[in-house]
């Protein structure tokens, strides 16, 4: 049994990158409403153990040297940091040469034992897609007593002391942040967690894209005003 998987690795940048997903299933903080892989039923903030680790590491050590690889994508469908041996998986892949970028919704990157880990990344991503605390409840159904103030603070402290490159990704969809207040309030939230990168994205695949998505022209109009913080 492995409990890693694969996508087809990619040039990036002139890097072959391997993107992979360390959770056999979907484990996370929050249960979004419009979260491409569904429902979780496993709603947690504290670390996960998972059976086989051991073949999986193998696995992925084999999958870097077979391939020459310059980056691992720690990219899971879930919250990656909640697998318990991440840092095991962390320090495979830097014993390698080889770089890590960590993928996470960012709530978790201001507490201490989460921090630490991310630490050892050479990249993580963090992300917002709602900009009030009635959305964040409603629409991102976070474990109970999550707050979008904690929420933003925990990546603002977190990129604070971070010496790699934090990237910031947010997310405009239809109805909830894509009018003009919602943009200004974007643009004082890039400002408090001064990430080094910016990447500006919008609801893709169905039903929500349909139902989430905004214009090409609207897009690029908040894309413009976003990029340029």
């Amino acid at each position: 049994m492995n409990n890693f998987s694969y996508k087809e690795i990619y040039i990036e940048d002139g890097k072959r990158v391997l993107e992979v997903d360390i959770l056999p299933e979907k484990y996370c903080n929050f249960d979004c409403i419009f979260c491409p892989i569904g429902r979780t039923h496993n709603k947690v903030d504290v670390q996960q153990a998972f059976k086989e680790i051991d073949n999986s590491l193998k696995e992925l050590d084999n999958m870097i040297e077979n391939n020459e690889i310059d980056l691992v994508y720690i990219n899971s469908k879930g919250e990656a940091l909640l697998n318990s041996r991440i840092n095991d998986i962390i320090d495979l892949i830097k014993s390698k040469g080889v770089s890590v970028r960590l993928l996470s919704n960012g709530y978790l990157l201001g507490k201490d034992e989460y921090m630490e880990i991310a630490n050892k990344c050479d990249e993580v991503i963090g992300e917002i897609k709602v900009i009030t605390e009635v959305d964040f409840q409603k629409v991102q159904r976070p474990i109970g007593g999550y707050t979008l103030e904690e929420y933003i603070s925990n990546m603002a402290l977190f990129n604070k002391q971070y010496e790699g490159k934090f990237i910031f990704e947010v997310t405009i969809i239809k109805g909830y942040n894509d009018d003009e207040e919602s943009v200004e309030k974007i643009k004082d939230i890039i400002k408090k967690i001064s990430p080094d990168e910016v990447i500006i994205a919008r609801m893709e695949g169905e039903p929500f894209k349909k139902k989430l998505g905004i214009s090409d022209e609207r897009f690029e109009q908040i894309s413009n005003l976003l990029l340029n913080v």
